[in-house]
């Protein structure tokens, strides 16, 4: 009798071991060679199963393998199809207006400081347009540039003619200001809209050149002078399901919350600056020339892109908020963040 009763204590205890063991399904759009999912996610969650005694761990999902297509990411989090979705947010064009801010033309200088900016940004301004979800993160990617196959950028007429990619409506709006036909899409499309001849060229992030190969699908690296500020960035968020989260007895949740909020948004954008090199290293290795468009010209850009930041004032300002406060909110903390 003693026996059978202390087996039974012995599996209820198993039981509720085992029940305490959380699996976070986390669900992103880059191949798993991607340095955001080496370099972020699996060294994230290898903290969070440390941190909480190996019951919390995470199942990650690359290249959409849950399904559907990357601009769903965000509703995919909201709605549990996965328990952490890391996006991009202007994948879905429109939809967060306030966040835009950081993705108006020369605005950032480096992603790690930018990406602290974000976080204190979206807690003081931008909390209505994530209230469906967990904010664990948000994160821009170092300056991005054009990467292309028909001719080299140096002047801003060297763009007339060219269909570009871009990764968000803010910098469609910033490729049309400069002559470019910009054509929106999502990063995985790219190489092979490159080899087809669907556009000749994309405004990327070094990082993701490498994961992607678009050293060899493309001839030609124009950079923008180190001197100014980004042409573009995008904003990026790690998202948890709220109901995932409220799921979590109280000492999980508590490493949850230790390994999110500004140092985990910082981390993501050091990671970008971290990886510049290593893509700028395999577009030279393969021969590609690499060019920089000086700051004299970048000025032209400038004036020829200001009407987008008033274009965006307004648009906030139709939704009720006071967008000219909030861009310098914006450029406020971006300056109170900057690399000294």
């Amino acid at each position: 009798m003693k026996r059978s009763l202390l087996l039974l204590l012995l599996a209820a205890f198993s039981c509720a071991a085992r029940a305490e063991e959380v699996v976070l399904k986390v669900h992103h759009f880059l191949p798993p060679g991607s340095t955001i999912q080496a370099k972020l996610l699996v060294p994230w969650c290898e903290r969070l199963a440390k941190e909480s005694a190996g019951r919390l761990k995470c199942q990650i999902f690359p290249a959409m393998q849950l399904g559907g297509a990357p601009p769903q990411l965000f509703d995919q989090a909201k709605d549990g199809v996965a328990d952490i979705s890391w996006t991009l947010l202007g994948y879905s064009a429109g939809r967060f207006p306030m966040i835009e801010v950081f993705e108006l033309p020369f605005m950032i200088r480096d992603a790690e400081s930018a990406s602290r900016a974000v976080w204190d940004y979206a807690q003081a301004h931008a909390q209505a347009e994530f209230k469906d979800v967990k904010p664990l993160a948000f994160h821009t990617h170092e300056p991005g540039y054009f990467f292309l196959n028909k001719r080299p950028v140096v002047r801003m007429a060297d763009l007339r003619g060219l269909k570009v990619r871009a990764p968000t409506r803010i910098a469609n709006k910033t490729l049309a200001a400069l002559g470019a036909t910009p054509l929106g899409m999502p990063v995985p499309q790219v190489a092979e809209s490159l080899a087809k001849g669907v556009i000749d060229g994309a405004l990327l992030p070094y990082e993701v050149v490498p994961a992607l190969k678009i050293q060899e699908a493309t001839r030609y690296a124009s950079e923008t002078d180190a001197a100014m500020p980004a042409l573009y960035t995008s904003v990026f968020m790690i998202a948890m399901n709220k109901a995932k989260y409220e799921s979590l007895p109280p000492d999980l949740k508590k490493v949850v919350d230790a390994n999110s909020g500004i140092e985990l948004s910082a981390w993501g954008g050091r990671i970008y600056d971290e990886a510049k090199a290593a893509g700028r290293k395999a577009v030279a290795d393969h021969g590609n020339a690499i060019n920089v468009i000086p700051a004299a010209e970048l000025e032209r850009w400038k004036k020829a892109t200001d009407r987008i930041d008033d274009q965006w004032v307004v648009e906030v300002g139709k939704k009720g908020h006071d967008g000219a406060k909030l861009l310098a909110a914006a450029k406020g903390l971006i300056a109170k963040h900057a690399r000294k």
